[in-house]
């Protein structure tokens, strides 16, 4: 097989299986779809990650049972994260959304993103989208397996924020993404009942506006589960919320009471802790209102951390029972 950055790459017969290239129902399995969708849209270029290698023996085989000409083959090096282990949901932040509520730039975010595996002929690390385009040739990636750092990328956006921003044009993104008239709209309904004077308005809203929480782990433990069940259970939570589209207090109530009760958790171990991750507090507006103002991005970013927390306090619980069991 001929890859466009890697050249020649031999793959030995058997690895490659014997594919099933027509279900018994009459449509076709990937592998067929794929090469003669591409076929027929007049593909040159396949671009695709470097998991696709080992299958492209298979296509190729097929574009010359056809008689058609192979499109150019070019398997990209998968991104990584800093420990080299390769990005998932359960790790990363891999919503589009996450990044905008955090108030990276989209030209910075693609400026990130033309660095990994590639580098500009002058070596800069700011430059625009058409000067990445203008500049760009395969010669120039990279196959070591690039990695996705996040504090990388903050500072590549701090750099924006002092090099390509104004003040003025600072002061307009901040009214357009954080102190939004239509985000100020839904959290004085909350807050009237809450404050007596203006200045603490922002001290009872500072969840909704912030990114990681700081609190002690030990609130999240609910009276007769441990963490190692919260964990599970706030982890198969976050994966379903991904699936949950309609975000409304309604929607996400009737959301929750129906995980819970397929998990035999009851509401107080369950919705406690839930509230703790995602304010860090347990005196806060009505939790399901809570959530729909956060959106799912930082509700998901929230869950994350504190099943992280989860899992070191479940390691610490279960070297004090192993440190018990051998006094006793």
């Amino acid at each position: 097989v001929n890859d466009r950055l890697r050249g020649q790459v031999t793959i030995a017969n058997d690895q490659v299986d014997d594919q099933i290239l027509l279900k018994s129902d009459g449509f076709p399995t990937y592998h067929l779809a794929n090469v003669v969708d591409d076929h027929l849209m007049k593909i040159t270029h396949v671009i695709r990650a470097e998991e696709w290698i080992n299958s492209t023996p298979k296509h190729v085989v097929l574009y010359n049972m056809f008689g058609w000409e192979p499109p150019v083959f070019i398997h990209m090096p998968l991104l990584r994260n800093p420990d080299k282990s390769k990005i998932s949901k359960r790790k990363n932040p891999v919503s589009i959304l996450d990044y905008e509520q955090r108030g990276f730039l989209p030209p910075a975010v693609l400026n990130y993103l033309a660095m990994l595996g590639w580098t500009m002929p002058d070596g800069k690390e700011l430059f625009s989208l058409d000067e990445f385009i203008e500049s760009f040739t395969w010669d120039r990636m990279h196959l070591g397996g690039p990695i996705f750092d996040l504090e990388k990328l903050t500072w590549l956006n701090g750099r924006y924020f002092r090099e390509k921003m104004s003040d003025s044009d600072l002061l307009d993104h901040l009214e357009k993404t954080v102190f939004t008239r239509q985000r100020l709209e839904a959290l004085v309904p909350l807050m009237r009942e809450r404050i007596d004077v203006t200045e603490q308005f922002l001290p009872a809203t500072q969840y909704f506006y912030c990114g990681d929480l700081d609190f002690d782990p030990t609130l999240l433990k609910p009276k007769k589960r441990t963490y190692k069940e919260l964990r599970k259970a706030f982890e198969g939570f976050a994966d379903e919320l991904d699936r949950q589209l309609d975000f409304s207090p309604e929607a996400l109530e009737a959301f929750a009471r129906a995980y819970i009760e397929r998990k035999e958790w009851s509401g107080r171990d369950f919705f406690m802790p839930l509230r703790i991750a995602l304010t860090g507090s347990k005196a806060t507006p009505p939790l399901f209102d809570t959530m729909s103002i956060m959106g799912r991005a930082l509700s998901r970013r929230r869950l994350r951390a504190a099943i992280g927390l989860l899992k070191k306090a479940a390691a610490e619980e279960s070297k004090q029972k192993q440190k018990q069991a051998k006094g006793t």
